[in-house]
């Protein structure tokens, strides 16, 4: 039964039998494409076919590649021999157009731009044939799989890992996907990491990412700990500065990949030390932190997260309140969140200023690891006055039904009516017409606000 080709685009790179010669400072690369010339290739993709597409990202990777010491390139294509019908499809299809050498890269854009496609997607076994391409295990072996189908004959990925494995290959797979369905990726846990493009921009990016892997074979992840060690927390921007200067290298909206974990990058420099910065709130500061040549490195930050959210209990005559938070103790003003606004802050107390009127202030909040931390205030009410001439005027609460009046706001003097949004008690306004010349024109209203309700005073 032939199996239907998703139109899918994803890259594959496996890194194959990595033995590293100490008395070399520089390994022999080899890097073997396998160039899907399947038939579902002939497809649209942003305005293009997805053959021309491929065609374009394959010819600048290999024009960055021109010139690199040490490195060999091949190119297996598969699909490209045998039609697809609706009653067969070819399975052994794959083939080595162009053997591993130093300089044939003419011969294998020349190739690719040629290549017409046609048949069926056998990624498996075009996998299990490339274990025969490489010459010897004496070097860096390298796949990158060009191809925009699932796995469309008998066999599965994960199970010629396996087997390769059994011959003693090492595989280390890398997965690049344009809109791959996440559940399938989850097929491939055998196999290794997975990245995920979305547009055909995006896919030159990483097309350039796995390349320069590659090549270097120095590999980061960032991981943001929670409170237990562990690096569960994202979704926040990172700047590496050069260690002890404001030089800014890198900046990474941090990431986890589709197993949850965090995303490994390739494109950080080993030869320096970084200081790390991870914009949270408040911010976190790694200073000095080295990576090793060669290997993966992990760069570690806690970073543990709770989430602060400030909600109307009740009617309201408004919701646009702004919510400003502090460190506890510390006056500088942290970040300013809207009411109903969930925001992460990282663990520990803070004290929280909400932009009411009156000022409604808490202290020594707790943000804990995950959760949410709510602080529930009651709607406001409307207060209106109307006068006959301009007035100066203070508006007051009163606390506690005794005669200590808390200051609200002023009244703007060159106005006749003016409206508040006043949060729920008892209040009393004290003015006097603005052109009076004695006190004894002062005059005391006062009123009620309730949730929701409005109030009119007539001065």
């Amino acid at each position: 039964m032939i199996i239907k080709l998703s139109r899918f685009l994803f890259i594959l790179i496996l890194l194959l039998g990595f033995q590293f010669n100490s008395h070399s400072q520089q390994q022999l690369t080899r890097i073997l494409f396998i160039f899907d010339a399947s038939n579902s290739m002939n497809g649209k993709w942003e305005g293009s076919t997805k053959i021309e597409l491929a065609r374009v990202i394959l010819a600048e990777a290999l024009d960055d590649l021109e010139g690199t010491p040490n490195l060999e390139l091949a190119l297996r294509v598969y699909g490209h021999q045998s039609p697809i019908t609706p009653t067969f499809q070819d399975c052994d299809d794959t083939k080595l157009e162009v053997e591993f050498g130093t300089n044939n890269y003419a011969a294998i854009k020349g190739f690719v731009n040629t290549v017409e496609p046609k048949g069926t997607t056998p990624i498996a076994r075009s996998l299990e044939a490339s274990a025969g391409d490489f010459p010897d295990k004496n070097a860096r072996n390298v796949i990158i799989l060009i191809t925009d189908g699932l796995e469309a004959c008998d066999q599965f990925p994960c199970e010629v890992a396996r087997k390769l494995k059994e011959k003693e290959i090492n595989v280390t797979p890398f997965v690049v996907g344009l809109g791959i369905d996440l559940k399938y990726l989850n097929e491939f846990d055998c196999i290794g990491r997975f990245y995920e493009a979305s547009t055909v921009e995006s896919f030159r990016k990483v097309m350039k990412s796995v390349i320069n892997d590659a090549l270097n074979n120095t590999t980061a992840q960032i991981n943001l700990n929670d409170i237990n060690k562990k690096p569960t927390e994202t979704n926040t921007t990172v700047f590496l500065y050069k260690a002890g200067t404001k030089e800014l290298k890198y900046t990474f909206m941090h990431t986890m990949n589709y197993k949850k974990n965090p995303d490994t990058i390739v494109v950080i420099d080993p030869d320096m030390k970084y200081d790390m910065v991870v914009n949270t709130l408040p911010q976190v500061v790694v200073k000095n932190l080295e990576l090793k040549r060669g290997i993966h490195n992990v760069l570690p930050a806690d970073c543990p997260q709770g989430i602060l959210k400030v909600r109307i209990k009740g009617a309201s005559k408004k919701f646009n309140v702004d919510v400003r938070v502090m460190q506890k103790g510390q006056p500088v003003t942290l970040n300013v969140q809207d009411l109903d606004q969930e925001q992460k802050y990282l663990v520990g107390e803070y004290d929280i200023e909400i932009l009411t009127l009156p000022r409604i202030y808490r202290n020594n909040v707790k943000i804990n690891q995950s959760l949410f931390t709510y602080i529930d205030i009651e709607g406001s009410g409307i207060f209106e006055y109307k006068s006959y001439k301009p007035i100066v005027g203070q508006i007051f609460l009163e606390k506690d039904g005794t005669d200590v009046a808390e200051w609200v706001c002023d009244i703007d003097p060159k106005k006749m009516q003016g409206k508040f949004y006043l949060q729920p008690g008892s209040y009393r306004i004290v003015y006097r017409p603005e052109e009076a010349v004695s006190t004894d024109y002062t005059s005391i209203k006062k009123f009620t606000i309730r949730a929701g309700a409005n109030t009119v005073v007539t001065l």
